[in-house]
């Protein structure tokens, strides 16, 4: 190999070589470190953005269960046939309105909608057969629904989250709460984030491009296929695959795509993305980001070029190592080019690690705001249950006030009638004033005995005789019955009930008196007082041909210190009292929505049943 131009020839021909292989290199281990950066990165923001969508999920949870504490919606569960659906419908609209979900409703346990808080638009759920949804089935079975799906009713994606309505331990319906996810996407898309989330059919339910949404992320055969259009689950969507131009596993969770964008604005063209994936707690949903490569790309070919040109220069500088100048100004200008790129990454590096530091300032910060929010919330509970205490010293102490005005009163007037007799020689009658006015100081004792009891929360065991109960609180109510024209139907089977028959006579002497009081005033006023056993269970029912009671009324019925008589007439607890004490039991009391005319008070109580323990008096 004498021939130098040949030598020359081979010489640049490797040369070349040497720098296209250099620059490969430098492209390749340039585009490791950037993808291994640009991961680092994404998994702190994919983590960021997955507690996000955590935080809104989870601040929705309370709402099903919040209506196992509303009575009305227990009422309708436990009786749909006699119990009014109106006031339940109320009470679901304003709940909807003030959650910012999309709809509430109540199903029986045959999945069927009983309320719902959109009952007055033309899609409205009331009446729909929903067993077929499987939050549905998971709550009637006591565990908490979970579901996202497109309604059947109105084609609307949604996140529905289910409870099962409990009393005594039975479950008697579900509570469903609706909700939109628009504004995560709208979120992503205002912050320009590109990502979506999969449920666990690897379909998109959420995305920050719509034109992705309800597309497998996965290829689905014809068994899966026909399962999903099965459980309309997405409707009738045709459930199309995103399929990558260009797919690379780089890791647990981390992809690298290649997908066609669509903008609307542009035609179709593929952009590269890196694809981080992380699951989100307490569903089994997945959260996937896509981070675009395009600058990472550009920035890798631009190192490439640089590792290119750097030995290119280093070849230069080899090959005019006779001219030293050209040598010493060669190095210098490399030697500046180096300290300038360590200057670059010297300033990207402090960079990072401000903003590192400032990230780590505010995340303790929010730490801080929530431990003060959460203390703040234990002394709003603690607040709270000492007001709840109050109030219930202050119910107990004028409900003794009420219950002992009636029998004061009888014995003024039985007091009185005793002085004249007396007066007069007639001492059998005198006799059985008086021994009347002892048994109602008796009955006196006994209240005031039942009242404590009652506050103090002790037993509420005991059983009581319908026939004596209803004698006895006419009896209290006798001179009131004679005072005035009313027409008395007493139709009661003799039964055993469960209940302390103190508490049973006050009951039946609040019902009769408010009764009373309905009818004052009337022309022809009667009143009717029946019992009789149903299903197990005594029914005892006090009717009166009164005025009735308004929609107004019916809706605070049983609300404290509410009354619809004067001031001196009524405090407003007589019916507040004799629905805890029918409570207390294991009974219920209620007003019969279903009344033709006046006012019908149904009581309920179990039958008294011996234990093995128990003994006759």
């Amino acid at each position: 190999m004498n021939n130098p131009s040949l030598r020359q020839w081979l010489l640049l021909s490797l040369a070349v070589c040497i720098t296209l292989g250099l620059g490969l290199a430098g492209y390749l281990l340039s585009e490791t470190i950037g993808l291994r950066v640009q991961a680092d990165a994404g998994a702190r923001q994919l983590e960021l953005h997955a507690r996000a969508v955590e935080s809104e999920l989870d601040k929705y949870t309370y709402l099903p269960s919040l209506l196992e504490l509303e009575q009305s919606a227990q009422a309708l569960l436990a009786d749909p046939a006699s119990a009014a659906s109106g006031p339940v419908n109320v009470y679901l609209e304003g709940l909807q309105k003030r959650s910012g979900s999309r709809a509430i409703f109540l199903m029986d346990l045959n999945g069927r909608v009983l309320a719902s808080s959109n009952w007055q638009a033309s899609d409205s759920f009331v009446g729909e057969d929903l067993s077929f949804r499987p939050y549905f089935k998971d709550a009637v079975q006591g565990r908490p629904g979970r579901y996202y799906g497109v309604g059947s009713t109105t084609g609307e994606a949604g996140y529905f989250l289910a409870h099962g309505i409990q009393r005594d331990g039975r479950i008697l319906g579900v509570a469903v709460v609706k909700v939109r996810l628009d504004a995560l996407e709208a979120r992503w898309q205002k912050a320009r984030l590109e990502a979506f989330v999969s449920d666990e059919n690897g379909i998109i339910i959420l995305s920050s491009d719509a034109t992705r949404r309800l597309k497998s992320i996965e290829p689905l055969d014809a068994a899966s296929r026909e399962r999903l259009a099965r459980s309309r689950q997405y409707y009738w969507s045709p459930l199309s695959e995103l399929q990558p131009l260009e797919r690379e596993q780089l890791g647990a969770g981390v992809e690298r795509l290649t997908l066609v964008r669509e903008d609307g604005e542009s035609p179709p063209r593929p952009a590269r993305y890196l694809a981080q994936s992380l699951p989100i707690t307490d569903t089994r949903w997945h959260m996937t980001l896509l981070t675009p490569l395009k600058d990472q790309r550009r920035e890798a070919i631009i190192h490439g070029v640089l590792a290119a040109i750097a030995f290119a220069l280093l070849t230069i500088v080899l090959i005019a190592r006779n001219e030293r100048r050209k040598v010493i100004a060669t190095r210098l200008a490399a030697r500046e080019a180096l300290e300038a790129a360590n200057n670059l990454l010297e300033k990207r590096i402090a960079e990072r690690t401000l903003d590192l530091r400032n990230s780590n300032e505010r995340l303790k910060g929010q730490i801080r705001e929530r431990r003060q929010a959460e203390q703040t919330l234990r002394k709003a509970q603690d607040e709270l249950v000492r007001a709840g205490k109050l109030a219930a010293i202050g119910q107990m102490s004028t409900s003794i006030a009420h219950e002992l005005n009636q029998p004061l009163a009888a014995l003024r007037t039985l007091s009185g009638n005793t002085v004249r007799f007396l007066e007069r020689g007639r001492l059998d009658v005198a006799s059985t004033n008086l021994r009347t006015i002892n048994d109602l100081v008796d009955r006196m004792g006994r209240i005031i005995a039942s009242l404590r009891a009652f506050a103090r929360g002790g037993e509420h065991s005991g059983r009581a005789e319908a026939g004596v109960a209803i004698t006895a609180a006419l009896g209290v109510l006798e001179q009131r019955l004679q005072t005035r024209p009313v027409q008395l139907d007493c139709a009661v089977t003799p039964a055993t009930v469960a209940i302390d028959q103190t508490r049973l006579e006050q009951i039946l002497i609040n019902l009769i008196g408010n009764a009373l009081d309905a009818l004052e005033g009337s022309d022809a006023p009667r009143i009717a007082v029946q019992g009789l056993v149903d299903e197990g269970r005594y029914k005892m029912q006090v009717s009166d041909n009164g005025p009735g009671i308004d929609a107004h009324g019916r809706g605070h019925l049983f609300e404290p210190f509410f009354t619809t008589k004067p001031g001196e007439l009524g405090l407003g607890l007589g019916l507040t009292l004799s629905a805890q004490l029918a409570a207390a039991a294991g009974g219920q009391l209620y007003l019969d929505a279903d009344a033709s005319a006046g006012a019908t008070f149904i009581l309920i109580l179990p039958l008294w049943a011996p234990s093995a323990g128990s003994h006759l008096p």
